[in-house]
């Protein structure tokens, strides 16, 4: 049996949890999100806790059980404190700026990048130099992350580009000059 999948899901107060079959709704202050669990697990509500089991002793059900209680466990920890991931823009003349609900990226380009997020994510900026993408579903957010650090992503030369926050770039030597 999964050790992840065995460790019992805390609902907090305020979070209210729906199930019907494996249709699993959860809602909170942070917004409503909604999944379909895949065939072999069995989910259920004791208390304050939500259990996730294998339905069966097949492979694939032991497989499933540690994934779908970490999928629970993330839209209840989305919809009561939600996700945030923090970008790190590094350059000259680099910058980001959002206007609306549209973030405009500035990163080297004859033109500025433009996105528009999807409904429940939000673009903030602070700085100039630091985006953050936050909303309720980890998933989403993760998502939208990796297309804006796609834009520029870092070079291993100077390290210019757009970054994770705390992520390392491996950086290279640069030429050598004649001797």
């Amino acid at each position: 049996m999964s050790r992840i999948g065995k460790a019992p899901i805390p609902v907090p107060g305020g979070v209210t949890v729906t199930l019907q079959g494996l249709d699993v709704t959860v809602k909170g202050p942070k917004g409503q999100l909604n999944r379909t669990l895949p065939e072999g697990v069995a989910i259920a509500q004791e208390g304050g806790n939500l259990l996730v089991s294998p339905a069966d002793g097949s492979r694939r059900s032991r497989e499933r059980h540690g994934l779908c209680r970490t999928l629970v466990a993330n839209m209840v920890e989305g919809v009561s404190q939600g996700f945030t991931r923090k970008l790190e823009i590094v350059g000259v003349g680099y910058r980001a700026a959002v206007q609306g609900k549209k973030l405009v990226v500035s990163a080297g380009y004859s033109h500025q990048v433009e996105m528009l997020p999807p409904d429940g994510v939000t673009f903030a900026v602070e700085n100039n130099t630091t985006v953050l993408v936050s909303g309720p579903n980890k998933e989403l957010v993760g998502n939208e992350a990796a297309k804006v650090r796609a834009i520029r992503p870092p070079e291993p030369y100077k390290g210019k580009g757009i970054k994770y926050e705390g992520e390392r770039i491996l950086r290279k030597a640069g030429k050598t000059g004649k001797k």
